[in-house]
């Protein structure tokens, strides 16, 4: 018999909740039981003009399907705001169980026209925020011996697109803190683990939720049926929010309802011989340095030290 999957007397924490990925994690995770806070700046989708509305939108969505939820306005991408954010969590429902950190915003530039303005916003929602709530809910998760992160990564941060340096470093940085995370967190009964999801999304050009005019909910329909809605992510992430997963230190695509682990490997390599090797002979063994037939996918950076000592042992 399939064990549902619950959230009774659980309390989720979801940034950028009020569209796109951000809403049907929250949605769903309501659904299944947990009291959700509905975190969102609102505003346009490169961080600017902020209201209410859109966490507004959908707690009420929530309570009126029977849910439990709660709004909050607070950037993300400042500490006072992360802190407000996990206080209201706690003054509220008393626990935090699981945060699951999408709160995004573009900026998109070519490297050269790349400013500051344009790249240190996107840094600080992405990953500043992802550090910040983490901070900010981990005293709580280790003292209840429990919690869940699920921060949102991207294919940018593992292999890069153009027109997005900011969104690149900051994605890629966003993989370096979960590692950190779920190590540290591994005996504390704190799993953390990564999304890369693709999605039509607000910042991919998706009607605002609140817009439910025919032509919106058309583009809705058409996106489900295509397999890009955000319905299409969120079992995964709900998932990984959950008590049924013991799962952790991992990467997770969800693209077009394919559900795939992602992972940094290192090549079995060259070894040199009891000198270092000279330039030339890196040359020359570039092609074996490269091989990927055999490969290792180290939990850390000494289990990789470890297993190339034992190999030459």
């Amino acid at each position: 018999m399939t064990r549902i999957v619950r959230f009774d007397d659980r309390v989720a924490i979801v940034t950028g909740a009020g569209n796109g990925l951000g809403r049907a994690y929250a949605l769903e995770l309501a659904r299944r039981g947990a009291s959700v806070v509905v975190n969102d700046l609102g505003g346009s989708t490169d961080g600017r003009d902020p209201t209410p509305a859109a966490a507004d939108f959908v707690v009420e969505e929530i309570r009126g399907q029977g849910g439990t939820a709660i709004a909050s306005y607070d950037s993300i991408a400042e500490d006072g705001g992360c802190r407000r954010l996990a206080a209201i969590a706690l003054e509220t429902f008393g626990r935090i169980d699981a945060v699951i950190h999408n709160a995004g915003i573009l900026r998109n530039a070519m490297f050269e026209e790349m400013s500051d303005e344009n790249f240190f916003p996107v840094l600080s929602t992405h990953l500043l925020g992802s550090f910040y709530l983490s901070r900010a809910a981990w005293p709580t998760m280790v003292e209840q011996g429990y919690g869940r992160f699920v921060l949102t990564s991207s294919s940018s941060g593992v292999w890069g697109r153009p027109n997005g340096a900011n969104y690149n470093t900051a994605k890629a940085g966003v993989i370096g803190l979960a590692n950190a995370l779920s190590l540290e967190g591994a005996d504390k009964g704190i799993l953390t683990n990564c999304i890369l999801p693709v999605g039509f999304t607000r910042l991919a050009g998706a009607p605002e939720a609140v817009d439910t005019s025919a032509d919106a909910e058309a583009r809705r329909a058409e996106a489900l049926a295509a397999r890009w809605a955000p319905e299409w992510v969120a079992p995964m992430v709900v998932y990984l929010a959950s008590e049924a997963c013991d799962r952790t230190h991992r990467y997770y695509s969800a693209v077009d309802g394919r559900y795939a682990r992602v992972f940094v490997g290192v090549a079995e390599g060259w070894r040199a011989g009891n000198n270092p090797p000279s330039v030339e002979e890196i040359r020359e063994n570039l092609d074996a340095i490269e091989e990927l037939s055999s490969y290792d996918v180290p939990e850390n950076g000494l289990e990789e030290i470890e297993r190339v000592r034992g190999r030459s042992g």
